[in-house]
């Protein structure tokens, strides 16, 4: 019988906690989802909290007037669901920071050294044309155990009292925004493939302080501007990874950047090489720039999608933006499939649009893929609208795109 009862307390602590765990909604205290909402305050999955996007409103309706204060009361909202989930600001590990205004940058770091005293996370920055909420948004990821948690400064990287270059976990590794600037001086090259290479570069020196290579990483979003053409960026990217073998990816087009840089690039990597394992639906050719998915041990992180039809008739052939996102959904699905997952296992997602006042109409496709509990979520609109109109074989521009991150709520055998 004692073996039996130690037994049954062993399953019992395999399904209560990490991997298995099944994930929760977090409520702050006096917040509630909108029936129209298009995700959850926070996502609690055990070891880590993903806290949807934050914006400097008041529980009242009202805005602070001052843009640091501003940043306090996303900086608050932020705190609400961490604590709502049980833990405190210095579990916070990662956050990404998206502004309408790239000129008030340097307004940041007060704001973040208070938040933030003993070890700030990794920080992402970029500017963008709109917000949900002018005039920033603030999203985080928290980690449950503090065991693991470490700060990650390269040699001859002068220390940031408002953020860490890395923050290492128990598992992961967060890198904040390395632009293709020079720490030295600030400035940028003249040429889009040395910005590219610095930007590369920088990352590279976050990864190896931590002890690991660009081959651990599982996630990266390239930001970059108009600046910088698409081809040149991914010619030097994927010189520094495994075709085939890359990391996911959501490249976005940004209206700035921080340190006057035109590309930068940010993301996260798995300390334990035997827990990332890459995800490629059959009809998908490999790609010497991005994989699908990859999966940092239970934790799938996938790249962006929009709503491009695969094949050798490819392209985007839908001109409404309701339309885009059935077949963005779609491909999503595919991916998760690929993983024997399903949408119920999304704990976060990032929502990119052409236009933000086609949020409704994107919503209402959208909350349809998600039974019961909503992920957290972050909606921006990075770059001004596109002209919609289609080309010479009759595709249309991405008027959206969608990346996410999920975590299986069940053991696999």
């Amino acid at each position: 019988m004692r073996i039996l009862l130690l037994l049954l307390l062993a399953w019992q602590l395999c399904f209560a906690g990490g991997a298995g765990a099944q994930w929760k909604q977090v409520l702050p205290r006096q917040a509630s989802v909108a029936s129209d909402a298009l995700g959850s305050p926070g996502i609690d999955v055990g070891d880590y909290v993903y806290v949807s996007g934050q914006g400097p409103r008041r529980l009242d309706g009202s805005t602070p007037p001052d843009f640091a204060d501003q940043v306090r009361q996303s900086l608050e909202n932020v705190r609400s669901v961490v604590e709502a989930a049980g833990l405190t600001m210095d579990h916070v590990v990662y956050v990404q920071v998206y502004l309408d205004d790239m000129s008030r940058y340097e307004a940041l770091d007060r704001p973040f050294a208070e938040y933030f005293p003993k070890m700030p996370p990794a920080r992402a920055v970029l500017g963008v044309a709109r917000l949900p909420e002018p005039s920033v948004q603030i999203t985080a990821v928290a980690v449950r155990d503090l065991d693991g948690k470490q700060a990650v400064t390269p040699p001859n990287f002068k220390p940031n009292k408002a953020y860490s270059f890395g923050m290492l976990t128990h598992d992961r590794l967060f890198v904040s925004t390395m632009p293709g600037s020079d720490p030295s001086t600030g400035k940028a090259p003249n040429e889009p493939a040395a910005q590219a290479d610095l930007a590369l570069d920088r990352l590279k020196l976050v990864v190896e302080a931590a002890g690991l290579t660009l081959s651990n990483m599982v996630f990266v979003n390239p930001y970059l501007t108009s600046e910088i053409p698409m081809r040149i960026m991914n010619e030097h990217y994927a010189r520094r990874f495994e075709f085939g073998n890359t990391p996911g990816r959501a490249t976005i087009q940004v209206s700035s950047l921080p340190e006057g840089a035109h590309i930068a690039y940010t993301g996260v990597a798995v300390r334990d090489l035997a827990q990332r394992r890459a995800i490629r639906p059959k009809n998908m050719p490999p790609s010497p720039t991005a994989s699908p998915c990859v999966f940092a041990g239970d934790t799938l992180y996938c790249s962006a999608k929009s709503g491009f039809i695969p094949g050798p008739n490819g392209g985007v052939f839908a001109a409404a933006t309701a339309d885009q996102v059935r077949q963005t959904m779609r491909n999503l699905l595919d991916n998760l499939e690929e993983a024997d997952m399903k949408f119920d296992e999304v704990v976060s997602t990032t929502i990119y649009l052409d236009d933000l006042s086609e949020l409704p109409k994107f919503g209402k496709v959208y909350r349809k893929y998600f039974r019961g509990v909503l992920p957290a979520e972050t909606t921006v609109q990075q770059i001004q609208p596109t002209e919609r109109k289609p080309d010479e074989e009759g595709h249309f521009p991405d008027l959206e795109q969608v990346s996410l991150i999920a975590v299986r709520s069940r053991p696999k055998h």
